[in-house]
């Protein structure tokens, strides 16, 4: 009796010892089969940034807390894998944890395992990543900025909605006048679209200008920008370091619709920013996680891919697919000026007279 369990016991090891070494086998060959054998291309194409850039992620999570505590069912998973893992849970919306995991050859736990702690590595980046410009800097994007006739920009400022599905806790705060459910994330951009600021974490109901009031930027913007501004749309109040369009009521100027018409071309870098953005890590269409901390932090994360990926030539889609795409973002944050009143500060629209006289007599 003993020698027949003893013997049942000793074959279950041996199936079982093959068993993982066969899963190991999956997983390495998938990495040097498919994914190592890809050109450039393909790997920018599937993982949305380039293999330099994955590599150096790669490397600097092998080096962060998060690596070294965790382990795979079948072993320790290598920092490469744990960041082609996440790249393509982030770029592939339509992929269900499922889909990822039979992929790579892991368990749904595993994945969501990776994919928390490479969310909370890169998010811990961005005060490295993502950085308000130095004076050095500014002078530079100021100079790059007034190629397209608009003096003393340092930045632009607009926000945009990622769809969550419907919370459990206080849902209609989360309902945004576009009928969906959705976290807002405001960005600061400069000439090349790379993210100086960001705040995330407001709920889908609050208005562009309640989120800008709130944040940090709002506090120290006169000291971060000098005697230079940033430029935003309507939905911000005017400001002196915070331009703003005209209000068009049928009787602007001609000078002042020249400045509307100028901000609204100079501002076009950041919807081109959000459309960059949401087309690489397209889960920020629809961003499956529970939790506004995990929700801030995913975004956050993919802000900080954004800005390490910067000079990665991306294949973009058609231009009338990402002018679609940038129509999606101006619809969800074009909500009706009367929600909130916006209160224009008298040195703002001093600043503004002068720059529009400024724009005209050019």
């Amino acid at each position: 009796m003993f020698e027949c369990n003893d013997s049942s016991s000793s074959s279950d090891e041996e199936l079982f010892a093959v068993f993982v070494e066969r899963q190991k086998q999956k997983k390495e060959h998938f990495l040097e089969e498919t994914i190592f054998k890809y050109t450039g291309l393909q790997f920018l194409e599937n993982f949305r940034v380039s293999r330099e850039v994955a590599e150096f992620i790669a490397k600097r999570f092998e080096e962060s807390e998060y690596f070294f505590k965790q382990s795979g069912e079948f072993g320790k998973l290598s920092g490469y894998f744990y960041t082609v893992v996440f790249l393509w849970f982030a770029g592939h919306e339509a992929a269900s944890y499922r889909d990822v995991a039979d992929r790579f050859r892991i368990a749904i736990s595993t994945l969501r395992k990776i994919v928390q702690r490479m969310t909370y590595f890169l998010s811990n980046l961005a005060p490295e990543i993502i950085t308000w410009p130095t004076s050095d800097e500014r002078r530079r994007i100021r100079s790059q900025f007034s190629l397209n006739g608009f003096p003393g920009v340092v930045g632009v400022i607009d926000g945009s909605h990622v769809r969550i599905d419907k919370p459990s806790e206080d849902p209609d705060c989360y309902l945004n006048r576009n009928g969906f459910y959705s976290l807002q994330f405001q960005i600061v951009c400069d000439h090349r679209g790379k993210i100086r600021d960001v705040i995330i974490g407001f709920p889908g109901s609050v208005h562009d200008s309640r989120v800008f009031r709130a944040s940090p930027l709002s506090e120290n913007l006169i000291a971060k920008c000098g005697g230079n501004y940033i430029l935003g749309d309507s939905d911000y109040p005017c400001l002196k370091n915070l331009l703003t369009p005209y209000k068009d009521l049928g009787n602007l100027t001609r000078a002042q619709q020249r400045y509307n018409a100028k901000l609204s071309e100079t501002r076009s870098i950041i919807e081109h920013c959000f459309g960059i953005l949401k087309q690489k890590f397209t889960q920020l269409n629809h961003l499956k996680l529970r939790g506004d901390h995990d929700l801030a932090n995913f975004i956050r994360a993919c802000c900080v891919l954004h800005n390490l990926a910067l000079e990665d030539n991306f294949p973009t889609l058609e231009n009338i697919e990402l002018q679609q795409s940038r129509e999606s973002i101006r619809q969800e944050h074009s909500y009706d000026i009367q929600v909130e009143e916006l209160e224009d500060d008298r040195d703002g629209a001093e600043m503004r007279n002068h720059i529009a006289n400024l724009l005209f007599s050019g």
